[in-house]
């Protein structure tokens, strides 16, 4: 009976916790946008950028020192390419430089007045291409494409020169060994199949952080102990304060997971292979551990700013960490140790081989292992830190009954001089 009472006073506990932070989350308009506004409108911005996964017509200028028929060959076959438009025709390289520089263009193709004469002699002729930098996309589709056609030319001019008697011989010679290229996982080769589902499993860990963050902030830069740790309910143990903080953002992340998981890749036709079963064996644990990671991380905000400047500076770095936008190969050491501080790490890895390249359980056998270990990691580390809050708060409340009690002892002493004056 004592033990069936104690698990209804646990679950009582847990409840009270529950029911005060959710009252914050809806109250607090800060907290409010983090943890349901970003969310719900930050993959549909994002996913709308990048639906078209590729780019086309990147319009280039063309300086043709050259003037020849060869010239004219390159800029109308680099022309009737789907990515490249060439959209200018300038006399020298300062003025080609000018228009890349106001943004007019993106990049140049510059053919020497040699470029012919080269060509006539059989040597090996030099076409220079001039690309801005900022726009990786860009970039690949100017240089790829000027590649592209200058191979093509190549190996026409060597059919030319075989004086082969038929089709079959010319292919032989100039392409003997035949590749088909397979983009695997992307078929389309755009950025936003490869890059924004790792970008929505960072959401949910960013947005959680800088939610309770920001709920922390704001007790202790207001000194209401009391929002931050409920100790006049749950004063006998730091877990009932976890489990029902954690459950208060489990039940409104949970509507996100999914949001984010399954619905935002369907709406905008990213691939989607996974099964939900699957899904659902990886949201848990890394839902848990995110919950358990923000409530950790809360304790270094002070101040409700704090939050905001810590989190979205390590957002691109931990993109990058994850392996996703940069090969996980060819980072140091160091810091892929620091990569598995963050849950972010391992649960964009596993979502993305398990809803991209069609990979099972068992192949992400290793990153779940590494979300449950920091499931129990942080669980800790969020009772110590709520424990050394818990004796802040009632620090705080003992300095606040003392005040209550000197104040009190004040009046009662002018009281009774005012009695006494009066008889």
């Amino acid at each position: 009976m004592s033990i069936f009472h104690n698990i209804l006073n646990w679950l009582d506990d847990v409840a009270y916790v529950w029911r005060k932070e959710l009252k914050h989350v809806f109250r607090d308009e800060g907290v409010l946008i983090f943890c349901i506004v970003v969310p719900l409108v930050y993959p549909l911005l994002y996913s709308w950028i990048y639906n078209n996964e590729t780019v086309h017509e990147v319009p280039v200028v063309v300086v043709d020192q050259s003037n020849s028929q060869e010239s004219r060959e390159f800029i109308r076959m680099c022309d009737a390419s789907p990515d490249v438009k060439v959209a200018y025709h300038a006399v020298d390289l300062d003025d080609a430089k000018s228009l890349v520089s106001r943004q007019v263009v993106k990049g140049i193709y510059f053919i020497p007045e040699d470029f012919a004469t080269r060509l006539n002699r059989l040597e090996q002729a030099t076409v220079s291409v001039y690309c801005d930098m900022a726009l990786m996309l860009t970039y690949k589709a100017i240089y790829q494409t000027a590649l592209a056609v200058t191979t093509e030319m190549g190996v026409t001019i060597k059919k030319h020169l075989l004086g082969n008697y038929t089709a079959r011989d010319d292919l032989v010679a100039t392409s003997p060994l035949h590749i088909e290229e397979v983009s695997i996982f992307n078929p389309s080769g755009g950025y936003g199949s490869s890059v924004l589902p790792a970008v929505l499993f960072l959401i949910i860990q960013q947005t959680l952080a800088l939610g309770v963050g920001l709920a922390a902030g704001t007790a202790r830069e207001r000194s209401r102990y009391s929002d931050l740790v409920p100790i006049n309910k749950c004063y006998s143990s730091v877990g009932r304060i976890i489990c029902g903080k954690s459950l208060c953002y489990l039940m409104i992340y949970a509507v996100m997971c999914t949001y984010l998981a399954v619905v935002v890749p369907r709406m905008f036709n990213f691939i989607h292979i996974a099964t939900w079963q699957s899904l659902l064996a990886l949201l848990v644990p890394y839902l848990l551990a995110c919950v358990l990671f923000a409530q950790t991380v809360s304790c270094l905000v002070h101040y409700r700013e704090n939050v905001i400047l810590l989190m979205v500076f390590v957002s691109v770095p931990l993109l990058f960490l994850s392996g996703v936008s940069w090969p996980q190969s060819s980072i140091p050491s160091f810091w892929q140790g620091v990569s598995w501080i963050f849950p972010s790490t391992f649960g964009i890895r596993a979502f993305v081989r398990l809803n991209s390249m069609g990979a099972t359980l068992v192949d992400v056998k290793h990153e779940l292992i590494c979300l449950w270990l920091q499931v129990g990691f942080y669980f800790a580390m969020a009772c110590i830190v709520y424990g050394v809050e818990m004796s802040h708060a009632r620090q705080h409340v003992k300095e606040r009954l003392e005040v209550l009690r000197k104040k009190r002892e004040v009046r009662l002493l002018l009281k009774a001089k005012k009695k006494g004056s009066e008889s």
